[in-house]
């Protein structure tokens, strides 16, 4: 004969201490306070991303304010030009984006390499780092000003005489800076000519035969 213990029934209450949560015929269950959690937090995200700015109302046309520009004259290769640019433009992307003279190439685009190199006024610059705004007036000079017609400049002959170029990337700015370098008179010597060539970079390796070239040109060798 066996003896069942007899059945009992506990109520909740009973079940947890009073005052717990889960005694408790009011609050919530776990899946309802992570639910109702991950809306909250999507409602307060919501406000602060599409709210108003802390900072203040924006003007309503800011975004699409234009940019300071300035009218600036130059004459390039001989050619009078007066064009209106953004302030922040520099020679080169005049040259190249408002002249279309891409004979000056944008290299490093910081003053290092040497391929946008022109002649403001007979002195050699980076074209990258010169404000086009600030040569209103100046006088320019390109690799495409040093022909005369169908007649190349003489250091352009000698860089072909020399053999002194592989890809030519880099060709524009070396001709415009030994251009410079021959009316500045520092070409005494190949180490002097390689000292004031020093800004043109070139990947290639062909340093002696630009040398060389300079050299031709300068001396009649």
């Amino acid at each position: 004969m066996s003896i069942e213990p007899p059945e009992t029934t506990v109520s909740p209450s009973e079940s947890f201490p009073e005052g717990s949560p889960e005694g408790s015929a009011s609050a919530p269950s776990r899946r309802t306070f992570i639910a109702t959690t991950a809306v909250g937090g999507a409602v307060v995200a919501g406000g602060l991303i599409g709210g108003p700015s802390v900072f203040g109302a924006e003007p309503a046309d800011a975004a699409t304010q234009a940019p300071p520009s300035s009218r600036v004259s130059v004459t390039v290769n001989g050619q009078r030009h007066t064009v209106t640019v953004d302030n922040r433009t520099s020679l080169l992307d005049l040259l190249r984006e408002h002249l279309n003279l891409t004979g000056s190439k944008k290299g490093c685009n910081a003053g290092a390499c040497g391929a946008c190199t022109v002649l403001v006024d007979g002195q050699r610059v980076n074209s990258c780092l010169t404000l086009a705004i600030r040569l209103d007036g100046a006088e320019v000079t390109t690799i495409e000003g040093l022909a005369k017609g169908e007649r190349l400049h003489p250091l352009q002959q000698a860089f072909i005489d020399q053999d002194a170029f592989q890809c030519g990337y880099c060709t524009s700015g070396q001709i415009m800076s030994g251009v410079g370098c021959i009316d500045e008179g520092h070409t005494g010597s190949p180490e002097e000519i390689r000292e004031f060539m020093s800004g043109n970079l070139c990947r290639c390796g062909c340093y002696v035969k630009i040398v060389r070239a300079v050299e031709q040109t300068a001396h009649g060798k």
